[in-house]
């Protein structure tokens, strides 16, 4: 076996020509199910039943009034719940644009309040499916089209991002409509069918109804013509959200290929409940609830506000979809070998378009937010954890509970392994299978989300005094081991973290913040959100120029780089976790150069060491692909779209110190790659090689 690392002055060239034979690493073979993704919008961590409406509905307690979940609760037994999933962002595009891209906020293209932004032109989880022999479909709502009234060619439409079909509201503010013709209350809305606008044919379509019914319609027809060829289905409601419609009609009985919802495609009356009075329908069971409004059991009863009738019958709805789903799996005989998620964006909403004659849309009635305190656009807990489950029959043992925490950008890393494909290396997150599943060993997710929002956080009562009426502005939230650091206004990086335990006190009643033993959690914690995170110029942040803490190394290091290569052809650059390199070693002066016949994977990774705190400016280009992280930020993207020989700089505020780099390079004998790769403190006059300054141990 030959390898050589060669460095010229101003070049640092790793040309992967040679290796010779060796054993092709035997990867696990997955049975590859079907995938289909649910996604509800601003449904709380508290609104689903086993999550914590059950507790409500088993305490007898009439001043608590309950929502019921059946289906989603079966859901829920028949595989794992999630205690402990984040979102990538309290609200819905940046969450929503983390889960596609399986990047988080601090990685990220999308963020803040950046609805209609277009999603970058990068991997999503339909670009990787459809690698790896999926069908993929997207229902529901997108909102991530590119703000520019492109229709129908919006730049980031979800047939250029990795869907092969797309049948929903394009726009982000369509979603605040649930009657597309009709517009209730938010007026006529827009529905497209890939790039044709088909909403004039959809009278007394409401949006549950409708998504689920295209849903189960697109399932039918793919099982029928090509049952070979798994689908991934991101099926994405618009609801509870906000505007709080009501169906038409009760939900049809029978659920699944017969019953349930079910498309028509006859104009005017496209779906099955497509008839009488729109904006009608409260479930029986809401209908004329009452609650103990005043704690006073000596008192009567007072019926539920029409408000909650309407939210209650709204998360109804979206659970009698679910199992009209899982009805149609089972009458196709593909539940078994389908993969199904659940989750929301993030924490409930105050939001509401009703009539100001209406009760105000208020978490507090059902407690939407869990026990937690927090609302959708808060760090808090209830902003941030949200209600997953996950079933796979015959892989996700029943009755399953994962109190690891994790986020929803993990699902990207996970749905590759799944589907045995490997994830791109830009992916933030880690697969979650080893949880799911209880075979091999579950790598930690990286909590964290970072968010900008003005104004300040409701004044519930319910919440504790600490938060009520709190400013919000940049916020930030990171989550080591059991311990949550949250911090609202910032100012500065140096601005302290109350700390929580999120385990013993979900609540985050005691800052342990205050007590000098978790002074050195508080430093990690400060550490820790400069290093995992890179510069977005849309969205400034008072950390931004902040100089990034190098590595704390207590081991001796030695000049050159640790470098593994992982034999395997690909067509772009690859996360290896998990996976076992053929060759490995250490490229001494760096003065040599790898050879190879082989495509694959070539890893180098050490540490480039920082003399002076300073600004510094990295240059890099490839004549192949390539992905760089400095620290576990993204420093360069040489990888999806990328053109050969390119260069591309950044700059990074560095503090003196040894500072962790990962250079993932693609391996290919056909084509000669040649990496520079330079770096300049700034007010120098001269790049300098990074090779020249790494360090490995």
């Amino acid at each position: 076996m030959i390898f050589k690392l060669m460095i010229y002055k101003s070049l640092c060239c790793i040309c992967v020509l040679n290796i010779l034979s060796f054993s092709v690493y035997a990867q696990k073979i997955l049975p590859v199910p079907n995938i289909i993704f649910v996604l509800t919008d601003d449904l709380g961590y508290g609104d689903i039943g086993v999550f914590f409406q059950n507790k409500r509905k088993c305490s007898g307690d009439p001043s608590n009034p309950y929502e019921i979940t059946p289906h989603i609760d079966q859901l829920a037994k028949s595989g794992a719940q999630f205690t402990q999933q984040y979102c990538n962002a309290p609200v819905c595009a940046p969450s929503r644009a983390s889960l596609l891209t399986g990047v988080n906020q601090g990685n990220a293209h999308v963020r803040d309040n950046q609805f209609d932004k277009a999603l970058e032109d990068n991997h999503t989880i339909g670009t990787l499916l459809k690698q790896a022999g999926y069908a993929t479909v997207a229902i529901g709502k997108w909102g991530l089209q590119g703000e520019e009234d492109m229709s129908p060619n919006w730049p980031a439409h979800p047939l250029k991002r990795g869907f092969d079909h797309y049948f929903g509201y394009m726009r982000h503010r369509d979603g605040h409509e649930h009657y597309p013709v009709e517009g209730v209350y938010r007026g006529q809305k827009e529905v497209w069918n890939d790039y044709r606008n088909i909403a004039a044919g959809l009278d007394k379509c409401y949006t549950v109804d409708l998504w689920t019914a295209y849903a189960k319609k697109w399932i039918v027809d793919h099982v029928k013509s090509n049952a070979a060829e798994p689908f991934f289905m991101y099926l994405a409601y618009d609801a509870p959200h906000a505007v709080l419609e009501l169906p038409t009609q009760a939900y049809p009985t029978g659920g699944g290929l017969h019953g349930g919802i079910q498309w028509l495609n006859e104009a005017g009356h496209m779906i099955n409940t497509a008839s009488g009075t729109v904006d009608s329908f409260v479930y029986p069971e809401y209908r004329n609830a009452t609650y103990d409004d005043d704690h006073n059991p000596l008192t009567a009863e007072v019926p539920w506000p029409d408000t909650y009738k309407r939210y209650a019958t709204v998360t109804r709805r979206i659970d009698d979809a679910v199992g009209d789903i899982l009805q149609l799996l089972n009458d196709l005989d593909v539940a078994d070998n389908t993969l199904v998620v659940f989750t929301s964006d993030n924490g409930p909403s105050i939001e509401s378009y009703l009539p100001e004659s209406f009760t105000p849309n208020y978490p507090t009635f059902f407690v939407s937010y869990g026990p937690f305190d927090g609302i959708k656009r808060d760090c808090w807990e209830g902003g941030v954890r949200v209600p997953t489950i996950a079933a796979w029959p015959g892989r996700i043992a029943s009755e399953t509970v994962i109190n690891t925490p994790s986020m929803l950008s993990d699902w990207f890393a996970t749905f590759a392994d799944v589907a045995n494909i490997p994830a791109p290396a830009r992916t933030d997150g880690v697969s979650l299978l080893p949880s799911l599943t209880g075979k091999g060993r579950q790598e930690n997710s990286l909590v964290y989300v970072e968010y900008f929002e003005e104004g300040i956080t409701p004044k519930f009562e319910q919440f504790e005094v600490s938060r009520r009426g709190r400013q919000r502005n940049q916020m930030q939230m990171i989550r080591i081991n059991n311990w949550v650091g949250v911090r609202y206004n910032i100012k500065s990086a140096n601005d302290n973290f109350e700390i929580y335990d999120a385990v013993q006190d979900p609540k985050q009643t005691k800052d342990l913040s205050l007590l000098r033993r978790f002074d050195k959690i508080q430093s990690q914690m400060k550490d820790k959100v400069l290093q995992i995170r890179s510069v977005d110029s849309e969205a400034k942040r008072p950390y931004d120029n902040a100089l990034i803490p190098g590595a704390v190394v207590n081991r001796k290091l030695n000049k050159g780089l640790n470098w593994k290569f992982f034999e395997k052809d690909l067509s772009y650059v690859i996360s290896v976790r998990g996976m076992r390199p053929q060759l490995s070693g250490v490229t001494g002066s760096i003065k040599r150069t790898i050879v190879s016949d082989r495509k694959g994977m070539l890893l180098c990774e050490g540490y480039i060491k920082i003399p002076e705190d300073g600004k510094y400016n990295f240059l890099f280009q490839t004549s192949g692909k390539a992905f760089i992280r400095l620290h576990e930020a993204k420093l360069f993207d040489a990888d999806f779209g990328y053109r050969s020989n390119t260069p591309l700089i950044q700059s990074v505020s560095l503090k003196k110190g040894f500072h962790p780099l990962a250079i993932y390079l693609l391996s290919d004998p056909s084509i000669e790659n040649c990496v520079k790769m330079q770096y300049m403190r700034n007010g120098d006059s001269e790049w300098k090689d990074v090779s020249q300054n790494v360090f490995y141990h």
